[in-house]
């Protein structure tokens, strides 16, 4: 049996390292495509790209994993079966429970160590991954001024150049607008050409101008502008330094992200939730004594009446009796000014109940959230011996190896699993479902397939084999033709 367990186990290594890697791979593609945009024209550097790649394939680990595990055992009971290895097994009358233990065991492994990257790496990798996603994305194109279109990525200026030479230096008719002062156009530079470069490390961004004109419109105390405090300065050479320090990409401190329910591991998502209960009632405690304190009808409480007569009584729709017990005298100005007083703070009281109860739902949700992600980090672990048991029974029916008939399988069931695992946090988010339905559904339900494809194979079920179902077929249409509707009306029945 050792030299079984040791043929599995190799048969199930190899794949399971290289599906793992091609998934990883084409997750970190899709994350590339979705954000290439951000990326293009930032000179952001290759240490840059190398970080944000590291991250993101580190992200992506917990959701590859079990799409892995069942290529990797689709793959290898496929092989084995494909080259009657494991029809040689079973002759030998080892059952299909005992060949899948070593590959069994070695996923149970598999899904404790999703368990540990999932409540460990898996935060980390978030936090420092998409705080440098997003000082990625606000940070700005670098410099790229074009022909006969106002650049203005600079602070406070805008830039218009006529010709733009190829060595994308030398320029031709230059156009500064300088807006620093927030006073509109009054401060302008003409220039016949000029040259463009940058010094001290791309530090600053210097305009050498020849031939121009800066012109400039003073305002006078009053705020209005003065024709004697036009300034016009001609020159034949002048240089306008310009600082590219907003160009630059700055690091946003990470503990602004670190609210995210993604950033946090299960004792600090265990915290949230208990933080989230502990607030909602501490509002809904601190709303009624609200209420009894503030307003001047206070909330009374009644004994209340079991006796048979009180649950008989008929309740009062209507009649005159308000009328007659709010008869109007000589202070009915008072009852007026009373009636009035009463239906104001009513509405007050109304809308603070509305306004408590939306806050008490956000402060809810925040907490479901919480409990989500929670439950996340297990049932992604879980989902790796799910996806393996489902994987294993469809190799060894199959009996088909290589990328073909195992990728069609592997990428129905992930899609199954993936389409399911999104209602369920949609429901459970949504509070319409409880957490724990949401969240385990979709193993269960692979746990359910996983369960039958397993009685299958220890029955060497023929599933996938055509043959089978053409005899059903052949049987079916032999049923139909023995009916005595099919035969003809001049048959002679005997």
């Amino acid at each position: 049996m050792k030299k079984i367990d040791i043929l599995v186990i190799r048969s199930f290594i190899g794949p399971f390292i290289l599906t793992t890697c091609v998934v990883v791979f084409i997750f970190l593609m899709r994350f590339l495509m979705l954000y290439f945009n951000d990326f293009v024209g930032k000179d952001l550097g290759y240490d840059v790209f190398g970080k944000l790649f590291v991250y993101f394939s580190l992200i992506t680990v917990p959701i590859a994993l079990p799409l892995s595990v069942l290529l990797a055992s689709l793959m290898c009971f496929g092989n084995l079966g494909e080259y009657s290895e494991l029809t040689a097994i079973k002759s030998a009358g080892v059952p299909i429970s005992r060949v899948l233990l070593p590959a069994m065991i070695f996923a149970f492994g598999v899904s404790i160590f999703s368990l540990w990257f999932n409540n460990t790496v898996n935060p980390w990798a978030n936090l420092k991954g998409y705080s440098l996603l997003y000082d990625v994305k606000t940070t700005k194109v670098t410099l790229n001024v074009k022909e006969g279109i106002f650049y203005k990525e600079i602070p406070g200026y805008s830039i218009k150049v006529l010709k733009k030479f190829p060595d994308g230096k030398t320029l031709k008719g230059v156009t500064i607008y300088n807006h620093a002062s927030n006073n509109g156009n009054v401060n302008v530079t003409l220039a016949d050409s000029g040259r463009m470069y940058t010094m001290y490390d791309n530090t600053y961004l210097v305009f050498e101008l020849y031939n121009g004109t800066n012109y400039v419109d003073y305002k006078a105390n009053d705020g209005n502008y003065n024709e004697t405090q036009f300034v016009k300065n001609s020159f034949k050479q002048n240089k306008m330094v310009f600082s590219l320090e907003s160009f630059g990409m700055r690091r946003t401190d990470e503990s602004q992200f670190k609210y995210h329910e993604y950033m946090k591991n299960i004792t600090q998502l265990n915290n949230q939730a208990d933080s989230v209960a502990m607030d909602i009632d501490k509002t809904l405690k601190s709303q009624i004594t609200t209420a009894t304190q503030l307003y001047n009808f206070q909330f009374k409480k009644y004994p209340i009446d079991t006796s048979k007569a009180a649950r008989e009584k008929k309740p009062i729709v209507g009649g005159k009796w308000v009328n007659e017990k709010l008869k109007l005298g000589e202070n009915s100005y008072r009852l007026d000014e009373t009636f009035e007083t009463a239906i104001s703070q009513a509405k007050n009281l109304r809308d603070q109940f509305t306004t408590t109860v939306d806050i008490v739902k956000s402060k809810k949700r925040d907490g479901i959230k919480a409990q989500v992600e929670k439950w996340h980090k297990f049932t992604m672990a879980f989902a790796c011996f799910v996806m393996f048991l489902i994987g294993s029974s469809l190799g060894s029916i199959i009996k088909k190896g290589g990328f073909g008939m195992p990728v069609l399988l592997s990428i129905t069931f992930f899609i199954l699993m993936y389409v399911l695992m999104q209602l369920g946090d949609k429901y459970a988010k949504e509070d319409i479902w409880p957490v724990l339905l949401g969240v385990w559904m979709p193993d269960a339900v692979l746990l359910i397939f996983g369960v039958c494809f397993l009685s299958k194979a220890t029955n060497d079920a023929r599933l996938f084999e055509s043959d089978i179902y053409d005899v059903y077929f052949d049987r079916l249409k032999t049923y139909w033709k023995n009916r005595k509707f099919f035969k003809p009306k001049n048959a002679v029945i005997s």
